[in-house]
């Protein structure tokens, strides 16, 4: 029975709760407050300009070559190819070997192997050893090696010039004696 009692002592709570909830709790006095700024507020519109008047353009050059024209264009590079200086550029299509991975000054020589009729420059980068011929390639400018000796390895690489234009350049690889 104490369960009865007590809902009837909760009961008027909660009704009291319960109708204080329905009140509009201050939402009329915003809206009247917004109606009367809306009221107060100037509507201000600006008036359009007129638009500018447009004049039809007369295209004239019809009767011109096209300037996107396959031909004109063929012919236009082909006079730029003429014009570059020297004529020295890399071969860009062909596939890249081993050493040309990494740059020049990361590679050491560390000998010469002998074979009839060749010889190899035993380069080494990092801590593997690469065997190379003259007319492999190497270093990331489009380097060739020209000549191994004992001591050394010279290399032609194909730069380009503050122009622009591609150069030759010779380089050099001594040969990296260990120290004990």
């Amino acid at each position: 029975m104490t369960i009865v009692r007590a809902l009837r002592q909760v009961t008027p709570l909660i009704a009291v709760a319960v109708l204080a909830g329905c009140g509009d709790g201050g939402v009329q006095e915003v809206k009247e407050w917004m109606e009367e700024v809306r009221r107060q507020t100037p509507v201000a519109v600006q008036r359009l300009s007129e638009p500018k008047k447009f004049t039809p353009f007369s295209y004239t050059g019809k009767e011109e070559l096209d300037p996107y024209n396959p031909t004109k264009l063929t012919v236009a590079f082909a006079k730029q190819q003429a014009n570059t200086g020297s004529g020295i550029k890399p071969d860009l299509d062909r596939r890249k070997e081993p050493l040309e991975s990494y740059p020049l000054d990361s590679i050491k020589m560390v000998g010469t192997l002998e074979k009839p009729g060749l010889s190899y420059a035993l380069l080494q980068v990092d801590k593997t050893v690469f065997q190379a011929k003259v007319g492999n390639y190497i270093g990331q400018n489009f380097g060739m090696i020209t000549k191994i000796s004992e001591a050394e390895v010279e290399i032609k690489e194909i730069v380009r010039d503050p122009a622009g234009e591609w150069t030759e350049r010779k380089a050099k690889l001594e040969l990296q004696e260990n120290k004990k």
